[in-house]
């Protein structure tokens, strides 16, 4: 296991430097050569072996042999060592949390979902929590010893660099991640799910260069977006961006559960389409929900959703209302961001074509042309697993300095 005490991890100079864009190019494109390294981070031939070199010897790198060319010697290629640790992405949700393993190099080792756990502002509620993650970890097979760090995501606003969180605040003197801290023993990061997610569909989410200027919508029980600027994640000058749910957008005089009056959540959103759903069968509005909602009983999100999967009439018209009101939102996006990709995920993705097309004819009639033709919209290709993987790589870079 590498020791970051004894690593480049804790020094600020040149060489230190080199080694994070050496490590942060194998990341976003695998391996290189040593003179591929030179040319992109310009810097010479023997500085670069000294540093792949030194890189070897802390156990970050490996040398992955030699690479066929059309001529003359074949130069070895240089790619991070899996082996090196593990990171552990934790993605807590209302009532369960989902666990990613991710090796050094960022592949998926194991998923754990839905373990059942609501967690609470309280000592014991994080104890027990920690508790339950390292179980999971050691029966996936991973000693705790092996662990470099870990990445935890909550809702609802999240402040990444000083570590708190608006949702479940605990403590002026000791912030959320250094509760962590405590008890994992390991660097903790904590993050807003919707970056999270956003970070994993960047860099293992397949989308190539696209993703380089990507928004992701997480429209899930509330709407959220992560947004990755010229490759890198965007945090804004609090730590707070990414808040579409709370854009005034609507003139429909609800009052959002922030307080205010009109937020594109209010219109487009889990809850949204709950309370759309609910208000419908109130007026006599046929579904198969209609039986369950008459006799007094419970109507979820995921019975709305299992209704949407099942082609009912109802919750496939609600849905579609969903998502012409997320396209008006996300036509003002690309109005002004001009991204490559929007992505959309978070639960209410299993709509697929309901909520796909009257995202799409919004975007179309309201945005500027010229601006969104360049704008791929396609769903999460992570789903569900998008923001623990995302907590893991988020862990890694910043176990790396990369941040």
């Amino acid at each position: 296991m590498i020791m970051s005490s004894k690593s480049f991890l804790t020094e600020v100079n040149k060489n230190a430097d080199i080694k994070r864009q050496i490590l942060r190019l194998c990341i976003l494109n695998d391996s290189y050569s040593i003179a591929d390294l030179s040319k992109e981070i310009n810097t010479s031939v023997p500085t670069v072996t000294k540093i792949i070199g030194e890189l070897i010897d802390e156990g970050f790198m490996l040398d992955m042999g030699k690479v066929g060319t059309s001529g003359g010697r074949r130069p070895s290629i240089f790619g991070l060592n899996a082996a090196a640790g593990y990171f552990i992405g934790v993605d807590i949700s209302r009532q369960h949390f989902h666990i990613a393993i991710t090796d050094f190099k960022g592949d998926v080792t194991a998923f754990i979902p839905d373990i059942e756990f609501i967690l609470e502002a309280s000592a014991d509620s994080f104890k027990t929590l920690c508790r339950l993650v390292k179980e999971a970890v050691a029966q996936a097979g991973i000693p705790w010893e092996k662990v470099l760090s870990v990445g935890v995501s909550l809702s609802g606003r999240v402040n990444p660099e000083e570590g708190y969180s608006m949702s479940y605040f605990m403590s002026d003197d000791l912030p959320l991640n250094a509760i962590f801290e405590k008890d994992f023993n390991v660097p903790v990061s904590i993050e807003n799910d919707s970056r999270a997610m956003t970070y994993g569909e960047f860099l293992a989410g397949g989308h190539g260069k696209d993703a380089r200027n990507m928004l992701s919508i997480n429209l899930s029980w509330g709407l959220g977006m992560g947004m990755i600027l010229d490759g890198r994640l965007y945090y804004g000058k609090s730590g707070f961006s990414g808040e579409i749910g709370h854009f005034p957008l609507l003139d429909n005089e609800k009052i959002c559960r922030c307080g205010k009056v009109g937020c594109l959540e209010t219109g487009a959103s889990g809850s949204a389409l709950h309370e759309m759903i609910l208000e419908r069968l109130a007026s006599g509005r046929p579904s198969s929900l209609a039986k369950k909602f008459a006799a007094g009983q419970q109507i979820t999100l995921d019975d709305i959703l299992k209704a949407v999967e099942e082609e009912d009439v109802l919750a496939i018209d609600s849905i579609g209302q969903i998502g012409e009101t997320l396209g008006r939102g996300i036509a003002g996006l690309i109005n002004i961001f001009n991204p490559g990709l929007v992505i959309i995920g978070g639960r209410l993705i299993v709509g697929k074509k309901y909520l796909m097309y009257p995202i799409k004819t919004s975007v179309n009639k309201l945005s500027l042309n010229r601006v969104s033709s360049d704008t791929k919209i396609v769903y999460s290709t992570l789903g569900r697993k998008a923001a623990s993987i995302g907590n893991c790589l988020i862990a890694r870079s910043k176990y790396l300095g990369l941040f």
